[in-house]
């Protein structure tokens, strides 16, 4: 990844990271405000319901207690005649604004009942225990109706004539007019559920329209409510819901009454803040991205300048200079990097010439090593030419002779040191074609099996099929590899075993000659190449330096591994293009 890159990907994420951070706290804190919001709006629903529940059952309790304390009643509780009373329940419910209402007897016999005028006669043995109803206030309870049952907020009254009693039981139901006579605020609904049964009855839950439609949804939350009789809150939809058991005198939930508060508003201005965030996200992305473009195009042009001068200098251009003006750090870089290109020029200027010093001096030593060798006999020869011509006329023409013939064999092997010191000075431009290694490599071991059979050398070819023609001079890769063959050959003065083997490589192909000689030590192998250099005790040195020659020509890469005693292997890699390489 590119410097550049790499710095607007991080302001890109810096800039995100920011808005996200600051939109979760956004959205945390409006979370937070309306939950705590509608939390107070819950209470103070539950709080007024508790209110109107407390208030409605002292009227309750007051109405009772009034018929319970009427000249009617205390009639009732002495008559040796309840029947004529039958009828009687309904209209004191009517005048005291209830809407349940029974007269029971002392033994728990219903006298009159307002709800259901049909229970005459029947008992409520509940009535009969031993409690102060004076005492106990208004209380739920389930009333059995014409109807059905129904929850009620009820009270007990008594009225005593001598020792007879009449209990006065009365209430109202809790339904819909009940929850439609609570004032709520906007967004918000009350509803209750009536535990009449044992299992879950939808139909029970209601609101000021009667059967709520999602009760399903609500059961979770009313069963649990049911169960542990304690306030729980919970969400359903886009409702906060807070859920108020109603205990009765038993302790059991006969009724839960749920105060659901609306969450529209808090989800539309999240869902808006959410909008909002992505919107100044994407605008400060954008706006990040093109000022961050901008700097690190001020940071990076520069520091890209000297790579590609880098660069380069890598390819051999020591003559490269970069001009960045300025006095920061890069300009200093740059500075240093035009000193550090100077400093190489003249090394490479010095070391040229202390090589070419080296060179000469090497070639002289070279030529006068390898031109001393038949200049002595050629000498020898003469002067025993001369020797015999005075001292021996008779015997010159034999002297004669051998002496011709030794010059002559001299003078072919100083013709030949001088030919080779020739071509290596005169390497031809290589001329490039489509040329197949595999069919190269096999006329070369072909060439040399007389001199492999001599020396006793078997000779193994292993050829990559797959392999493709590459671009090279045919003539000058079949001179480096006779070169390499011959080497090998003389490397195994004993007889040993040549492998010849082809591989196709990515982009090019490499050719190994291997030899199973007595191998080179790390030092000789690192001066392998250099001209006039050879281990042997007769030769130029010039071989592998014409092999490396031509292989460099054709912007290859020849290298050798070996080990002293295990033999040597030296490889050819030739590419497509020299930008393969």
């Amino acid at each position: 990844m590119m410097f550049r890159t790499r710095l607007l990907l991080i302001f890109t994420i810096a800039i995100v990271a920011a808005v996200g951070v600051v939109e979760l706290l956004a959205q945390s804190i409006t979370r937070r405000t309306f939950e705590r919001e509608e939390s107070q709006r819950a209470a103070a629903l539950a709080q007024q319901f508790r209110k109107e529940f407390q208030r409605r059952g002292q009227e309750i309790v007051r109405a009772v207690n009034a018929i319970a304390a009427s000249n009617d009643a205390a009639d009732i509780a002495i008559s040796s005649d309840p029947a004529r009373y039958y009828d009687t329940a309904s209209a004191m419910a009517a005048s005291h604004g209830l809407d349940l209402l029974e007269l029971i007897s002392s033994d728990g016999t219903i006298v009159s009942s307002a709800e259901w005028p049909a229970r005459f006669n029947y008992r409520e043995d509940w009535i009969t225990a031993p409690v102060d109803w004076k005492q106990r206030g208004a209380f739920l309870r389930r009333e059995e109706l014409e109807q059905g049952t129904v929850l009620a907020l009820v009270a007990v009254g008594v009225a005593s004539a001598g020792d007879r009693h009449l209990y006065i039981t009365g209430g109202e139901r809790l339904d819909r007019e009940f929850l439609a006579s609570m004032v709520l605020p906007a967004g918000m609904r009350a509803m209750l559920y009536r535990n009449l049964s044992n299992e879950f009855a939808p139909a029970e839950l209601i609101d000021v329209n009667g059967p709520v439609a999602d009760a399903a949804a609500l059961r979770p939350l009313i069963e649990q409510a049911r169960r542990g009789s304690r306030e729980l809150t919970a969400t359903a939809g886009t409702e906060s819901i807070r859920a108020m058991p109603l205990p009765d005198d038993t302790g059991r939930v006969p009724g839960v009454l749920l105060i659901a508060s609306s969450r529209e508003q808090a989800l539309q201005l999240e869902s808006s803040l959410l909008w909002t965030g992505i919107v100044v996200a994407a605008t400060g992305i954008v706006i990040g991205i093109a000022l961050s473009w901008w700097a690190t195009a001020r940071v990076t042009r520069p520091v890209r300048r000297l790579a590609e001068s880098a660069a380069r200098v890598a390819k051999g251009d020591l003559s490269t200079t970069v001009d960045i003006p300025g006095g920061d750090e890069i300009a200093r870089l740059a500075a240093a990097f035009n000193r550090m290109t100077g400093e190489l020029t003249a090394q490479r200027e010095r070391l040229v010439q202390a090589e070419r010093v080296a060179a000469w001096r090497e070639l002289a030593r070279r030529l006068a090593h390898e031109l001393k060798n038949p200049l002595f006999p050629l000498q020898i020869t003469v002067e025993n030419m001369q020797r015999a011509r005075d001292r021996y006329p008779e015997q010159f023409d034999e002297v004669f002779r051998e002496g011709t013939a030794t010059l002559l064999a001299e003078l072919a092997q100083l013709k030949q040191i001088i030919a080779r010191f020739s071509d290596f000075a005169r390497m031809p431009t290589p001329e490039m074609q489509p040329t197949d290694l595999n069919a190269l490599a096999a006329e070369t071991v072909r060439f040399f099996e007389p001199q492999l059979a001599q020396a006793r050398v078997s000779a193994a070819l292993k050829l990559d099929p797959a392999l493709r023609a590459v671009p090279a001079d045919p003539e000058q890769i079949r001179r480096a590899l006779r070169n390499l063959v011959l080497n090998a050959i003389d490397a195994m003065g004993e007889g040993g075993t040549l492998t010849v083997r082809t591989v196709a490589i990515d982009r090019g192909a490499r050719l190994e000659i291997a030899d199973t000689g007595g191998g080179l030590t790390p030092e000789e192998c690192e001066r392998l190449f250099t001209p006039y250099y050879t281990t042997k005790t007769h030769g130029t040195g010039l071989g592998l330096a014409i092999v490396q020659s031509v292989i460099s020509d054709h912007h290859g890469h020849v290298s050798v591994q070996s080990e002293k005693g295990k033999g040597s292997t030296f490889r050819i890699e030739l590419y497509g293009t020299p930008s393969d390489r």
